[in-house]
């Protein structure tokens, strides 16, 4: 293997051990937390989780971003981000803390949550010194370093919130979960990784890494926007149980699509920086990242949405039933955002912010659309709504990329199709399995057996170039691991 190949299998290694022990330890704490807590004081986390995303966004994206995507980026850039990125989220936190009264008085049916704002808005300046940290991780490509963060962080974090559960804390136990995951995650990467902030900074290194980075934040902060508007207005017109169903609906599809892109996303980013200049190499990774992206994700994602109503009951018991028709019509959502995701990775790669700037422009109009038609209707016509538009967009993000490095909208429906239609006939097999009438474990164990065997097994047989590539690079990576000790 070359070295580039070496560190990106090593990456991407790392990187999903991590997210996948995260993304487990996660499930179990949101399934005990469930069991424990009532869907309103779900709701009150879900609906003040909508305001620190918008308020996280405006503070921490572009930062990182910017450092990866320079090239030679050194200690002067990575401290001058640093400070920039701490008095911009200092800035974000003091808007938020001052404007929850306001909120609180808007949003009366939900008890404290002026309290509640101000202290999960905590994590912004958090952040903001993460996001520099896990730059210095991609850019160095040492995700190893996440594995540690991210598990101590988690065991650290599920144990709090479930003690504080079961002493009665109700949504507190949430809040105390979700900052001390974030607190042990930064405390453990600060003693871990070589960088630290010096105290040096540059207003001329930083205007140049904002000239990329405001687009990246502008981008991502108009997306949240929209992204969260479903919920707020979800929130503000029906029941906190409703915004629980309809968030508990996208917990699991976004739990398990947020960390395979994440991971994806981590390794692909640095790795296609440093392609840049090429694009048939670019459209090589790239095209290689779509296949096994939709191979390993799609047949999930639509296996969850087959086996949801077994899922819910036996796992959150029957009063989350309701969030079943969420989570099944966001599951197939997540299928189209995922690779929407990853088109987008490569345009910011390459140097081309201002493109994901304008495509937001074309795609919001669209998305804003579909929610206001949507919102007099039904909270699950929203989730319906949703998805439309997520095929559209997953067009329209790909469309640049047919101009830029010749990876256009046909070929990439031709290279990830194959993998979703397998996932579609697996997920009909395994939801007939689920008319079965036996106990609910059983059952779930069944239909998750048979849908894995199936997958796998018709995947062999057509010979799939991922599941061979896949077999090829766990060889490679146990050979290096082997030939390493």
């Amino acid at each position: 293997m070359d070295n580039m190949k070496e560190k990106t299998i090593g990456g991407l290694f790392w990187h999903f051990s991590e997210r996948f022990l995260a993304q487990m330890i996660s499930l179990v704490v949101s399934i005990v937390l469930a069991r424990r807590l009532s869907p309103t004081e779900y709701g009150i986390i879900a609906f003040v989780t909508i305001f620190i995303n918008i308020a996280n966004v405006l503070a921490v994206n572009g930062l990182g971003a910017s450092l990866v995507q320079k090239k030679n980026s050194d200690e002067l850039d990575f401290s001058s981000m640093f400070y920039a990125g701490l008095v911009i989220s200092l800035l974000v936190y003091a808007a938020l803390f001052f404007s929850a009264p306001a909120i609180s008085a808007t949003y009366k049916r939900y008890d404290g949550l002026t309290a509640v704002l101000r202290i999960m808005g905590l994590r912004i300046p958090l952040a903001a010194f993460n996001s520099i940290q896990q730059a210095y991780v991609q850019k160095k490509m040492v995700f190893k370093k996440f594995f540690f963060s991210t598990l101590f962080g988690t065991v650290v974090s599920a144990v709090v919130g479930i003690v504080m559960a079961y002493r009665g804390f109700g949504v507190w136990a949430l809040v105390g979960q979700y900052l001390t995951n974030c607190t042990i995650d930064t405390v453990v990467l600060f003693f871990t990784i070589d960088w630290k902030p010096k105290r040096i900074f540059s207003f001329v290194r930083f205007k140049a890494l904002f000239s990329f980075g405001w687009r990246v934040t502008c981008t991502g902060l108009i997306g949240n926007v929209f992204e969260q508007l479903k919920g707020l207005l979800i929130g503000a017109k029906y029941e906190a149980s409703d915004l629980a169903y309809y968030n508990k609906g996208d917990e699991i599809p976004a739990l398990v699509t947020n960390n395979i892109n994440s991971a994806v996303n981590s390794v692909l980013f640095p790795v296609l920086t440093k392609y840049q200049d090429d694009w048939v190499s670019v459209k090589s990774a790239l095209q290689r990242m779509m296949k096994l992206t939709s191979f390993v994700l799609m047949p999930v994602l639509l296996g969850i949405a087959a086996v949801s109503d077994t899922l819910v009951s036996a796992l959150l018991t029957e009063k989350w039933l309701p969030c079943v028709p969420f989570l099944r019509v966001l599951c197939v959502q997540y299928c189209f955002n995922v690779l929407s995701t990853v088109n987008l990775q490569a345009l910011k790669a390459i140097g081309r912010s201002d493109i994901t700037l304008k495509l937001e422009f074309i795609k919001k109009p669209i998305l804003l659309a579909f929610i206001l038609l949507a919102i007099n209707i039904s909270p699950f016509a929203i989730a319906v709504g949703a998805l439309i538009y997520n095929v559209l967009a997953m067009v329209i993000n790909a469309v640049p990329n047919g101009r830029v490095i010749r990876y256009g909208v046909w070929e990439q429906i031709r290279d990830t199709g194959g993998a979703f239609l397998l996932a579609a006939t697996m997920a009909v097999v395994v939801w007939l399995v689920g008319r079965c009438r036996i106990d609910l474990y059983w059952l779930l164990a069944l239909q998750i057996l048979v849908g894995a065997v199936y997958y796998v097994g018709v995947a062999l047989l057509f010979r799939s170039e991922s599941l061979r590539y896949l077999f090829q690079t766990a060889k490679e990576l146990l050979h290096g691991r082997r030939g390493a000790k």
